[in-house]
């Protein structure tokens, strides 16, 4: 899903190299790494391939490397951003993370994850006010954002959005289960806010694609017996482990969570999570990039924000064509809260008209969807 190194530099993406096969695939296939953009690959192992190479206009964005080799690329034209140590995240990665990744050392309880040392050191660092945290803020949440631009070429898009507090074991979770593996099933990447709830339950849905039926609700029972991330985010997250260990190499889909609600942890079933500190650049990123439409299950405040999110670049066609939107249970989205008659408004005489539906019940979504991108 990543650019190869032997295709001609004729675009940014082309220059990026992400791994140590990669930095080993240019050097024998260029004998050069001018203009190129390393990030985060240990060359320590790399000195004299380092001290040979032309590194004109390089840059190498936190590789660890041998001083000698440091210098050397320097006085060769090269910018070098040295690892910031301390961190409990890597600001200049180059892929997006993976369940495993930020729930490492989960044995000895939540806190002691990645993740929630991520936040941690958020909460710190945004009270400080220190302009070096935000700046590393800053160039974390753009790689994420780059790694999954380079993922996500070619893919068709589906945003499940809905609130974090549907619970497992109910009716809902379960039907947004079956939504996110019906959408996997008809060829969509399934993209979700990446945290518990209905986010869960769609990424779920997406890893329990490949398998028979009977998986899917196998797996509903095992995870009911942890209903929510509340009182325990530990007991919560080691039982979707323990589903993905019973029925490992699921299917893929992404989740897109955000350090800014500490609260929620991500989960499990997402098979790649670029998980942001700036919420804002995580809202947006995740509708613009739901390319083959979205569908809202019900949700409170921070999914109604997503449905106008949503509706004001297809009212503008500011990223061209309106995409579908689908709205999930008539009683909860014109009685509740009437966002439907307000989005129906808005649509009126606009090429998003025929863009956007309301289905009763969750099992419709799929069907509607599929017709509302042909």
């Amino acid at each position: 899903m990543h650019p190869t190194p032997a295709q001609p530099l004729d675009g940014s993406h082309d220059r990026e190299i992400e791994s140590l096969a990669e930095f080993d695939e240019v050097v024998a296939e260029r004998g050069s790494l001018a203009h190129h953009r390393v990030q985060a690959v240990d060359l320590t192992d790399r000195t004299k391939t380092l001290l040979t190479l032309d590194t004109t206009g390089a840059m190498f964005l936190g590789c660890p490397m041998d001083p000698t080799a440091a210098a050397h690329v320097r006085s060769s034209g090269a910018l070098v951003f040295p690892p910031v140590p301390g961190l409990p995240f890597d600001p200049y990665r180059g892929f997006a993370y993976s369940p495993d990744e930020l729930f490492e050392s989960l044995e000895k309880g939540y806190e002691a994850t990645p993740d929630a040392q991520a936040y941690a050191w958020f909460q710190r660092t945004k009270a400080d006010g220190d302009v070096f945290a935000s700046m590393l803020r800053a160039i974390h949440d753009d790689a994420v954002s780059d790694a999954l631009d380079e993922l996500l070429v070619g893919a068709r898009v589906v945003g499940v959005m809905g609130g974090h507090a549907m619970a497992r074991g109910t009716a809902a979770y379960a039907g947004a289960a079956r939504l996110g593996r019906d959408l996997a099933r008809a060829g969509f990447t399934v993209a979700t806010g990446g945290g518990p709830g209905a986010m869960e339950a769609a990424n779920l849905g997406a890893y329990a694609a490949p398998f028979a039926d009977g998986m899917l609700e196998e797996a509903l029972r095992l995870l009911a017996e942890a209903p929510s991330f509340r009182p325990s985010v530990t007991d919560w997250a080691r039982a979707a482990f323990e589903v993905r260990e019973r029925w490992p190499g699921g299917g893929e889909s992404v989740g897109i969570p955000t350090w800014f609600y500490g609260h929620e942890p991500p989960n499990a079933f997402a098979a790649h999570i670029a998980k942001y500190f700036a919420n804002a650049t995580r809202e947006d990123g995740l509708l613009a990039r739901s390319t083959a439409g979205v569908v809202f299950l019900p949700g409170a405040a921070g999914t109604v924000q997503e449905i106008f999110d949503n509706a004001t670049p297809n009212y503008y066609e500011s990223r061209g064509e309106p995409t579908p939107m689908v709205l999930v249970n008539e009683e909860h989205w014109t009685r509740e809260l009437p966002t439907w008659p307000l989005l129906q408004s808005l649509a009126r005489g606009r090429s998003m008209e025929s863009r956007i539906a309301l289905v009763d019940r969750i099992e419709q979504a799929s069907e509607v969807l599929k017709r509302l991108c042909s």
